[in-house]
């Protein structure tokens, strides 16, 4: 097993805070509105049935946001419970295969503080003999940071605990994420065997190394991101950036550098860490492209196999099925090849 990666950061951690709000409706306002909404769908059926001869098209119809076949999904799978949170998982696997299948864990963006497993592009690759599993984690309205990490290590080693139930391979787990999720796979990657970012709960007898890491639109420097965010004068150059990261820390960024370094993958480099590939918007306005290759250059300084692949043109949207050819080799590459590690992943 390789040894733990030395680390100095003191990890702090704040208060939950609820920020949910309830609308009430007085009972006038629900009678009005039932009226309504008899009234507008009478006018929808008469317009349904007016449009049914003119037209074979469906009408409400709303495309399904990923194309999969061939394949079947097990929903909110339980991979921790922490201080009456239930954090779950969503596992799609294809419905033939040959063998224990490589898993592809992906994880959302959304500035750490929204976004759901649902959303899982992912599942365009599902067909090509991998597992995906999409995972939840406990967002800064409920925690902060190291408890996003540490739920992401903690769905890695469920995976691995459990790869015999469901067929999969401990051996061969990449991971995949896009802007804050891109962070946190980079943070996976670089963060194997730091035991300050593990966490409680259960199988911590089990390694939380990955195999492979894709990073889509992720910073690697928080510190960084911030100081590129507020611009020498002070002056916010995008005003979205310095919210997340407080609320991410648990404060000032410029009372919390410890926090922020703590919380960055490039704090954590070192040779043993597994294959990176990048991809990255030329012109990205929230992640500016010299801190992703700053982030690049630590990693080949440090003897990591990575690869950057800068879209010219490209915002902090970069993505989507274009790059699925170049994403997939990457895994195919790193995934299906024998793999020297033990069942734990080390």
């Amino acid at each position: 097993m390789l040894p733990g990666k030395v680390v100095a950061f003191k990890l702090l951690t704040a208060d939950f805070r609820d920020l949910n709000c309830i609308h009430n409706m007085t009972q006038k306002n629900q009678q009005v509105r039932l009226r309504l909404g008899r009234n507008a769908w009478l006018a929808l059926t008469i317009l349904a049935v007016a449009l049914c001869g003119t037209t074979a098209q469906p009408i409400l119809a709303k495309p399904r946001s990923a194309e999969i076949t061939n394949a079947t999904v097990q929903r909110d799978l339980v991979y921790k419970r922490v201080n009456g949170t239930v954090l779950t998982l969503d596992l799609y696997c294809p419905e033939k295969v040959s063998g224990p299948l490589p898993v592809i864990v992906w994880i959302h963006g959304g500035g750490w503080n929204r976004g759901r497993k649902e959303q899982c592009p992912a599942v365009r690759i599902v067909d090509e003999e991998y597992a995906v599993a999409s995972i939840d984690y406990r967002l800064t309205e409920v925690a902060p940071f190291p408890a996003q990490i540490e739920d992401c290590k903690a769905a890695v080693r469920w995976l691995r605990a459990n790869a015999a139930k469901y067929n999969l391979d401990p051996n061969r787990i990449g991971v995949w994420g896009f802007s804050t999720g891109g962070h946190l796979a980079a943070l996976l990657g670089t963060s194997g065997g730091v035991p300050e970012l593990e966490g409680g709960g259960d199988n911590l007898n089990v390694s939380s190394r990955v195999q492979a890491v894709c990073v889509v639109s992720g910073p690697g420097d928080l510190l960084q991101l911030y100081r590129d965010a507020t611009g020498p004068s002070g002056a916010e150059m995008n005003p979205k950036v310095k919210p997340a990261l407080e609320a991410l820390i648990g404060g000032p960024v410029e009372e919390s550098k410890t926090r922020a370094m703590a919380a960055s993958p490039i704090s954590y480099i070192s040779k043993d860490d597994p294959p990176f590939l990048i991809i990255q918007g030329e012109n990205d306005p929230t992640v500016p492209v010299g801190l992703t290759q700053s982030f690049f250059a630590a990693l080949k300084a440090a003897g990591v196999d990575a690869t950057l692949n800068i879209a010219p043109g490209r915002g902090h949207g970069v993505g989507g099925p274009k790059f699925d050819p170049v994403i997939k080799a990457f895994f195919d590459k790193h995934l299906r090849k024998t793999q020297g590690s033990d069942s734990n992943g080390r």
